[in-house]
């Protein structure tokens, strides 16, 4: 196999836009506003801060470190930091987990995609009520050209993006694409504020309500804090491997944390007092996206302008994480079997999209194909965010803690943090707790309520 020099990031900035944007995707803009306002609104966040710091930010750093440390794809880490044969096919579980997303992840993005033309030829203007948007919507994903082709086209700018490399590809395309979208999304939370009637969406998304935090809202929550920051595919392990020792692991993990909260909740202001100030219901769950908010802006003042904006920083959104889905598969296959990297994003990038088809005709042409009660399009999702993510997170944090070794861990992790940890020395025996005790059963949980194993 031949030897090939290792990209690293350009610089640290370039790797947290890039990891943030891996986190930051659908979810952000699309789930975690509804999720929060369904339980409870203000509620349901501080919940979701909680799991944040139980799960998210010591799993987080524990994936990172295990790419810095090993400087290899998720398969590769594993392989270089154990001679046991099972703990590869954890990070291989990862491989697939990244491919499976990626495969119906790019339908979902084609319709954000489709509904930037949408919003561009005024089609919003037609519709005044929910149910003839829902009509319009479920008319254009029933078209497989319409579908398959702007899956098509997203796949191949998220392609061209890996194809250029991590400093000329995926940290050059980070650092604009991750500043657009909080730009867009400033703008579009501006415009709803400004809307009359605002404060009940404020009210709607920010007024605790106790009463409706159940224990099925905190799975909800400890299931979103584990799924938003893209742990178990692979992919912050991946983007870790390309760090040097000198990065700050828990500084960089903590600024991810912070942007992808950040942005969802900017993400649910900007959506909630749009939909009050317009009279709709804000119940749309997850048709809220493509049924609910077309009919907000053909009511708002400047709407036109707002569509074209909120589709974009939507699609732009998607775009982020599926660039790092497809890293994940294609730093693998550069790794472990000496694949040049432009073969590899065109062999794994067209099987991938190759694979969403079925997914995107799940809609039209394969509605009525189920396998085990599902379309082709749900399976892929239910195996991959309910089966291998918290799988592979549950096995990756059993791993650092009790195979791997803490000694490792711990002596690792420091490099770059000395500073931090020598000023603050209690942080490293509570990233220990978490990782050894706390986030494992926590994620086991998560895998229980994902699998339908755990109901409220």
């Amino acid at each position: 196999m031949a030897e090939f020099k290792r990209e690293h990031w350009g610089s640290k900035i370039g790797f947290i836009l890039a990891a943030a944007g891996s986190a930051i995707g659908l979810g952000n803009i699309w789930k975690f506003p509804y999720i929060a306002g369904e339980n409870g609104g203000a509620a349901f966040i501080f919940v979701y801060l909680i799991c944040i710091a139980l799960i998210g930010l010591p799993v987080l750093m524990g994936e990172i470190l295990l790419g810095r440390t090993s400087q290899k794809n998720p398969v590769g880490a594993f392989r270089a930091l154990t001679k046991s044969k099972f703990w590869p096919l954890v990070g291989f579980l990862g491989v697939i987990a990244g491919f499976t997303i990626l495969s119906f992840y790019s339908v979902v993005a084609g319709w954000a995609t489709g509904y930037i033309t949408e919003a561009v030829m005024n089609n919003f203007s037609l519709y005044n009520e929910t149910a003839s948007s829902g009509e319009h919507f479920n008319s254009l994903v029933s078209n497989p050209y319409w579908i398959i082709g702007y899956d098509l086209l997203f796949m191949a700018v998220s392609m061209l993006i890996v194809y250029a490399g991590i400093n000329k590809g995926i940290e050059r395309g980070s650092k604009i694409l991750m500043p657009m979208l909080f730009v867009l999304l400033l703008i579009s939370m501006m415009r709803g504020l400004t809307l009359d009637g605002a404060q009940e969406g404020i009210d709607f998304l920010l007024k605790p309500d106790w009463s409706r935090i159940t224990g099925n809202s905190v799975l909800i929550a400890l299931g979103h804090a584990f799924f938003t920051l893209s742990l178990g595919m692979g992919a912050m392990m991946t983007y870790g491997s390309y760090m040097s020792e000198k990065d700050n692991i828990p500084n960089a993990a903590l600024q991810i944390v912070f942007l992808d909260t950040l942005i969802a909740m900017m993400a649910g202001v900007a959506i909630f007092t749009s939909v009050f100030a317009t009279g709709l219901d804000p119940a749309g769950g997850p048709g809220l996206i493509f049924q609910t908010l077309p009919v907000v802006f053909s009511k708002m003042p400047g709407g036109y302008i707002f569509a074209i904006f909120f589709f974009l920083l939507l699609t732009i959104a998607a775009l982020t994480s599926a660039i790092s889905l497809l890293e994940v598969v294609v730093s693998y296959f550069v790794d472990e079997k000496g694949y040049a990297r432009h073969k590899a994003v065109l062999i794994f990038g067209g099987l991938a999209f190759a694979v969403s088809v079925p997914s995107a005709l799940s809609f039209n042409y394969m509605a009525d194909i189920k396998i085990a009660g599902l379309t082709f399009f749900d399976l892929m999702d239910f195996l991959a965010s309910n089966i291998f993510l918290p799988l592979g997170g549950l096995l990756m944090s059993i791993f650092i803690a009790w195979r791997w070794g803490l000694n490792n861990a711990v002596s690792a992790i420091k490099k770059g943090a000395e500073s931090l940890f020598n000023k603050h020395p209690y942080l490293i025996n509570l990233w220990i707790f978490f990782l050894k005790y706390l986030s494992p059963i926590l994620i086991f949980l998560v895998l229980l309520h994902s699998a339908g194993l755990l109901k409220k």
